[in-house]
């Protein structure tokens, strides 16, 4: 499956007050520069123990073998990021703010190997957006809309394009792909949206 919008409850008026309490934190570009153009940017909230008082940059890493994470003092002030982290019935591991400034674009590439077909999973949830952005998964057009859940399988070829006049931010979660999360993506409705409904769209 290349995406599948989850049947999840999210706080989005919460989470969107969280982001806006980190107006002053210290996001951190994102270190792979080659793979984009404009500003993109990374608020890290978990990471491995090894680095907790390490150098935020180090923290920002999302893609890391180890099976010890947790949370940073950030995340001890999101109260509603912690409840949705909490409602997950999966273990969970590297979880980021992504910011991707207006006008700015993720190139085409692939996080190898996470994917549910290999026990790891990747959720977005966007807090803020627009209808501008597009956000691609092997070409194909992800309607994600705030305050909803996603798996996205990120080992496939995706890439984002902002073309909206204000940033989007998504809370970025990887997780261990259990059962329960499985169960979840499998039961995703595969459906057409309009313009009166809230239904998500999933693709295999």
């Amino acid at each position: 499956m290349l995406f599948a919008c989850l049947d999840f409850q999210v706080p989005l008026e919460a989470l969107k007050k969280d982001v806006f309490r980190l107006h002053n934190a210290e996001w951190l570009p994102h270190v792979n520069q080659k793979d984009y153009q404009g500003s993109w940017d990374v608020l890290p909230l978990r990471c491995l123990a090894e680095h907790k008082s390490a150098h935020p940059i180090m923290q920002g890493f999302a893609v890391q073998t180890g099976d010890d994470w947790v949370n940073l003092p950030v995340l001890e002030q999101l109260s509603a990021i912690l409840q949705v982290l909490s409602s997950l019935q999966c273990s969970i591991k590297s979880t980021r703010l992504m910011r991707l400034h207006a006008g700015a674009q993720i190139k085409p590439h692939r996080d190898l190997g996470l994917s549910i077909e290999y026990g790891e999973a990747r959720l977005h949830i966007p807090i803020l957006s627009n209808e501008l952005l597009e956000f691609r998964v092997n070409n194909q057009l992800v309607p994600m809309r705030e305050g909803e859940l996603w798996y996205l399988n990120v080992d496939q070829t995706h890439q984002v394009l902002n073309r909206g006049d204000h940033e989007r931010i998504n809370l970025v979660i990887d997780c261990v792909a259990n059962d329960w999360l499985k169960k979840k993506i499998q039961e995703s409705s595969l459906c057409v949206r309009d313009n009166n409904d809230n239904q998500c769209l999933s693709v295999i």
